[in-house]
C-alpha cells in the first residue's frame, strides 16, 4: 500500500523532485533585488537557468540556484578553520514534529548554501521516508548506521547517499535499525573500555569537514541511538507543542537525561557541554486558550532557550506530509496562500535562527583553530631561539 501510494503521490517518475526557482525566488534567496540579479545574468560568470516550456520566464534548478546562494551568501557560509555543525533533534514523544523539523531545517539551511548530511536514527525512518525512499523496501542493513553500532565499520561514510535534494545527503534508517539497541549494549560489557555513547560520535569525525551541517534525527525515546546522537552533537533542538502532555514528557525526558549524562559521564570525570539547546514551539493552535496556557509555562521553564518563533498547526503541513513532502517542496499551494506564506514564513525565521546558532559555533571553532596555529607558530620560534642560542 505505502509503494502505491508513493507511486501515485509522486508521479510520474515515483521518485521526489526538487523544486525549481524562478527569478523573484532566486533573488529573495540571495538577498538582492531581482534587477540586480538580471545585471548579474549578463556578465555569464553564474549559471544562467533556462526558459519555461511557453518561453515567458526563466527558471533555476535547485543546484543552479545554490551556486547563486553561495556565492551571494559567501560570507555567511562556513570559515577556515571551523568544522560540520552537528545538531540532534530529540523528544521523548512521538506526533511533536521531530521528523519535519529535521528535514525542513535541512532543506532551509541548504538554501542559506550550506551543505547538510541528514542522518536518520529512528528504526521506523519516517525521515527516509520524507525523502521519497522506502525503508521497509529500499534500505539495507548497509544503509544505515547499524555497522557502526555492531562495529564492523569506523566511518559512516559507507553509509551516505545523495538525495533529490542539491545540498542534501542522507544516511537512512529501516526497522532493522532497532538491531542497535541490542548490539550497543552487548559491545558494553564484552569489550574492555568500549563507550558505546560515542559510537556515532566518533563515526562522523571523518566527515566533518566535508558538511557544514549535520543533522540527527532521533527516535522518540531517551534509546541507545537517541544517546549517541546527543553526545555527537553540538546543539539540541527540542520541538514542543504547547500540550500539557508533551509539557509534562518534556520534562521527565531532560529529567533522565541529566540522570544519565552523570552516570556515563560526571561519574567517570567526563563532561559533555552543548553550544546551544533551542526549545521550538511546534504545533501551535493560537485560538485555543489551553495552548496559551501551557505556552507561558514553557517560557517560565526553558527562559531564553525557547526560540521567538512559532512553527503554526495549519492545514499546509498537513497537506505536505501527506505528500511526502515539506512547505519547501510545495511549488504551487493549492489552498490559501495566506496560509501558506505563514507557515513559510515562520518555518524561515526558525532556519535564520538557527543559521545564527550554527555560525557563532563556527566562530568559536575558528577562534580555537587561531590560537591553535598560533601556539605552534609561537612554539617553532621558542625552539629555533633554543637552537639560536645553543
Amino acid at each position: 500500500m505505502m509503494a502505491q501510494i508513493r507511486t501515485a503521490m509522486l508521479a510520474p517518475t515515483a521518485r521526489k523532485l526538487p523544486p525549481i526557482f524562478n527569478l523573484s525566488q532566486l533573488a529573495a534567496l540571495c538577498g538582492i533585488e531581482k534587477g540586480s540579479l538580471s545585471h548579474r545574468l549578463s556578465k555569464s560568470d553564474l549559471p544562467a537557468g533556462k526558459l519555461n516550456e511557453s518561453g515567458s520566464r526563466r527558471e533555476f534548478s535547485l543546484e543552479e540556484a545554490r551556486a547563486w546562494i553561495r556565492e551571494y551568501r559567501k560570507e555567511w557560509l562556513r570559515p577556515a578553520g571551523a568544522e560540520a555543525v552537528t545538531i540532534s533533534i530529540g523528544n521523548f514523544k512521538g506526533g511533536v514534529s521531530k521528523t519535519t523539523t529535521a528535514v525542513t531545517l535541512a532543506q532551509g539551511l541548504s538554501l542559506l548554501g550550506h551543505r547538510v548530511l541528514v542522518i536518520d536514527t529512528d528504526p521506523q525512518g519516517s525521515l527516509t521516508t520524507l525523502f521519497g525512499i522506502l525503508p521497509d523496501t529500499e534500505v539495507e542493513e548497509g544503509d544505515t548506521i547499524l555497522p557502526l553500532a555492531m562495529g564492523t565499520e569506523t566511518s559512516i561514510r559507507y553509509a551516505i547517499r545523495p538525495t533529490y535534494w542539491t545540498g542534501i545527503d542522507l544516511v537512512a534508517a529501516a526497522p532493522v535499525l532497532f538491531g542497535a539497541e541490542f548490539a550497543l549494549p552487548a559491545r558494553q560489557t564484552q569489550e574492555p573500555g568500549f563507550e558505546f555513547w560515542r559510537v556515532l560520535d566518533l563515526g562522523i569525525d571523518d566527515v566533518r569537514d566535508e558538511y557544514d551541517v549535520i543533522i540527527i534525527d532521533t527516535p522518540p525515546a531517551l534509546s541507545y541511538t537517541t544517546i549517541n546522537a546527543f553526545m555527537a552533537s553540538n546543539g539540541i533542538i527540542m520541538p514542543l507543542p504547547p500540550n500539557a502532555l508533551d509539557f509534562a514528557s518534556a520534562s521527565q525526558f531532560w529529567s533522565l537525561f541529566s540522570d544519565l549524562t552523570a552516570e556515563l559521564l560526571t561519574n567517570r570525570g567526563l563532561t559533555k557541554e552543548f553550544d546551544f539547546i533551542h526549545i521550538l514551539l511546534a504545533r501551535v493552535d493560537s485560538t485555543d486558550a489551553a495552548s496559551n496556557i501551557v505556552r507561558q509555562w514553557i517560557g517560565q521553564t526553558y527562559a531564553e532557550k525557547v526560540l521567538p518563533v512559532e512553527i503554526p498547526k495549519t492545514a499546509v503541513t498537513g497537506v505536505t506530509a501527506a505528500e511526502f513532502g515539506t512547505v519547501y517542496d510545495v511549488a504551487k499551494y493549492d489552498g490559501s496562500a495566506r496560509t501558506f506564506k505563514r507557515a513559510r514564513d515562520a518555518y524561515d525565521s526558525f532556519v535564520g535562527h538557527i543559521d545564527g546558532s550554527i555560525r557563532s559555533v563556527w566562530a568559536k571553532q575558528a577562534a580555537a583553530a587561531g590560537q591553535g596555529r598560533a601556539g605552534v607558530l609561537n612554539g617553532s620560534t621558542g625552539a629555533s631561539k633554543q637552537g639560536a642560542k645553543r
